[in-house]
């Protein structure tokens, strides 16, 4: 969970397009960690060693350079691997949660990840709620249904939203080990493996009995209101 260096000025060779847009991509994502979105595309382009003209030939706005951004960071650093792992009902349930978790902190607890999420909310722009949706029908339903499984309740109904913002918790718990590490510069637990298998057996000793609470409370609802 090192600190990545600050952005270095690109050498003079000439790249093949797709080079040249990854350097570009891999310049912007360290450079608005460093610095925030108000960094300007004039600044990124002297940083990396190109001109500006050059930087719009490949991107033709800062928002469409802040897309890529995103899709560089929050979408293909995604394992779809994990979801496969999450579904792999011969292995215990904790044992899944744990694995999962520790491949995905190992993603997110960086000093790019970090940062560009924590500015991304400061700045308004909407790469929280893109990612948090995306969150929602990738890993935190699947979660729930497989809680629900494992504790007999039932899986043919919708995830409650009370369900993941349950599974939320727990993710912003993982999240915050970064922020404490790259915001405020706070130590960390030393062993973050033994710490992510706690928090996970923590979680699935009260999420299950908080849901089936739930849905007897849903049901219960429902049944008044066909009464």
């Amino acid at each position: 969970m090192s600190r990545i260096p600050t952005v270095k000025t690109a050498d003079k060779r000439r790249l093949e397009p797709k080079e040249r847009e990854l350097e570009i991509v891999r310049g912007a994502v360290a450079f608005f960690a460093e610095f925030g979105f108000d960094g300007s595309t004039r600044e990124l382009a002297a940083r990396l060693g190109i001109t500006q003209p050059l930087l719009y030939r490949y991107f033709p706005s800062k928002e469409a350079l802040l897309d890529r951004v995103y899709e560089e960071v929050y979408v293909n650093r995604w394992n779809k691997e994990w979801e496969t792992l999450l579904r792999d009902r011969a292995v215990p349930l904790e044992d899944r949660l744990v694995r999962f978790y520790r491949g995905y902190a190992k993603v997110i607890l960086n000093y790019e990840w970090v940062r560009l999420f924590m500015f991304a909310g400061l700045k308004g722009l909407d790469f929280n709620a893109r990612y948090l949706a995306f969150l929602r029908s990738s890993a935190f339903d699947l979660i729930a249904r497989e809680i629900r499984l494992e504790h007999g309740l039932p899986t043919d109904g919708p995830i409650l939203n009370e369900e993941a913002e349950l599974i939320w918790g727990l993710h912003a718990a993982i999240f915050y080990l970064g922020v404490r590490q790259f915001i405020y510069g706070m130590p960390v637990p030393d062993d973050l493996d033994a710490d992510l298998a706690l928090r996970v057996r923590a979680f699935l000793r009260g999420m299950p009995a908080a849901v089936g609470d739930l849905i007897h409370q849903e049901g219960a609802g429902q049944a008044r209101r066909v009464g």
